[in-house]
């Protein structure tokens, strides 16, 4: 057997909190922990990496995020020297590192971690978490800006995308090879204990007070995220619910953080209509117990995104977990995680079609279904063979060099 191969991992854990700092927690942690700090060996000889970590953590709160700060700057130099010195100390040779989404901010804080960083280490893995830079690259950013892109991020040993849909994004830069590794979570119910099936409920109105649905949102309280859909698409299903002498009622909770006034402003609007607040609430960002408590409770998900730099969103991966049928967008690759004929699949920027979707959830069996494609494609268990499988496509070259460093 091969001795692990050796690994920097250049990126942040929580907080804040989102899918790609969590994942990045889950890859430390499951391949043993920071060698530096103790880490688990038995882990890092099960799957064959050895892990050492520099936690780039640039902003402290998901407000800060994106914001441009000479503070900021100096922190980003002082992680890269960091992974320099492991680079010379440890003998690391391989560099793992999460590119931006299209903004000019963090891409240029990729050409600084790049342009310090690289020339130290033989081979650069890129994980594309965000979608859209490649083609940002080519049709908005200007040619010089293009060029400098290629020279710094082009041509990497391994490029790592989420799905088939981002295949095409990662190929602008030209790896030299890439590997679909989808996202993967701990199993949050390992009790399985699934909601009844929906459909169970009673058949008609006319002997019974209609049943109430518990509908969840949870996920960053932006616009193009869906909040605002999610919000008028359960209005609206208690609406045509009403119509249509249907046995239910739909009651919303929105579980996130609200990051501009704007948002929180157009939501409270939302609020103010008739009868809104009794199928509406909000409660915030939910620590890891109380979330789990709330989708325990929950009957249908709601995630109508139209975020441009969408991956493979971890919440919607949380909820097949649960077997929560869930309404979602047919954007970027969230299709991938659904059989083609999925029912709860809708347009962005539809909240019609998000109260019609809640609607024939309601009379649906697809509960264990959604459990039982969590449990085939998404466990961290799977992720991380995926993910180490990828890395040990470098050997025995990084092998090798580690042992010359």
């Amino acid at each position: 057997m091969l001795d692990p191969v050796k690994l920097l991992v250049f990126a942040h854990t929580p907080p804040p909190h989102h899918g790609q700092s969590q994942m990045i927690a889950h890859l430390v942690q499951g391949f043993g922990g920071d060698r530096r700090q103790g880490g688990s060996e038995a882990a890092a000889r099960r799957h064959g990496i050895e892990v050492y970590h520099v936690n780039a953590r640039l902003s402290d709160d998901l407000e800060d995020i994106g914001s441009a700060r000479w503070g900021k700057l100096l922190l980003l130099i002082g992680y890269c020297l960091q992974a320099i010195w492991i680079r010379i100390r440890y003998g690391v040779c391989s560099f793992y590192y999460v590119p931006s989404p299209p903004k000019r901010s963090s891409l240029y804080r990729d050409w600084i971690v790049m342009t310090l960083c690289r020339p130290w280490f033989r081979f650069v893995i890129l994980h594309w978490h965000s979608v859209g830079l490649g083609e940002w690259l080519e049709t908005v950013a200007r040619p010089w800006e293009r060029r400098l892109s290629q020279r710094l991020l082009g041509n990497v040993a391994l490029s790592l995308v989420l799905s088939r849909y981002n295949e095409a994004d990662a190929a602008k830069l030209h790896p030299q090879a890439t590997a679909i590794v989808p996202n993967g979570i701990p199993d949050p119910n390992p009790d399985e204990a699934l909601k009844p099936m929906i459909s169970q409920a009673t058949s008609s109105i006319a002997d019974a007070e209609p049943r109430i649905l518990l509908v969840l949102f949870m996920a960053l309280c932006t616009r193009d995220k869906g909040v605002h859909d999610a919000v008028d698409g359960v209005l609206k299903a208690n609406q045509l619910a009403e119509e249509r002498h249907l046995p239910w009622r739909f009651k919303l909770t929105v579980a996130g953080t609200f990051v501009t006034d704007a948002d929180r402003d157009a939501f409270d609007d939302q609020l103010a209509r008739p009868n809104s607040q009794q199928y509406i609430r909000h409660v915030g960002f939910l620590e890891a117990h109380a979330k789990l408590d709330v989708l325990k409770e929950t009957d249908l998900f709601c995630f109508p995104t139209y975020y441009a730099n969408e991956g493979q969103p971890l919440n919607i991966i949380e909820a097949m977990a649960f077997g929560i049928p869930i309404v979602t967008t047919r954007w970027r690759a969230i299709p991938e995680l659904f059989d083609d004929d999925y029912p709860g699949l809708i347009e962005p920027r539809q909240p019609m079609q998000v109260a019609e979707a809640l609607i024939r959830l309601a009379d649906s069996r697809l509960g264990p279904g959604m459990r039982r494609r969590f449990l085939e494609r998404n466990t961290l268990d799977q992720h991380l063979a995926s993910l180490s499988g990828a890395l040990h496509s470098l050997e025995p070259a990084a092998t090798e060099a580690s042992k010359r460093s």
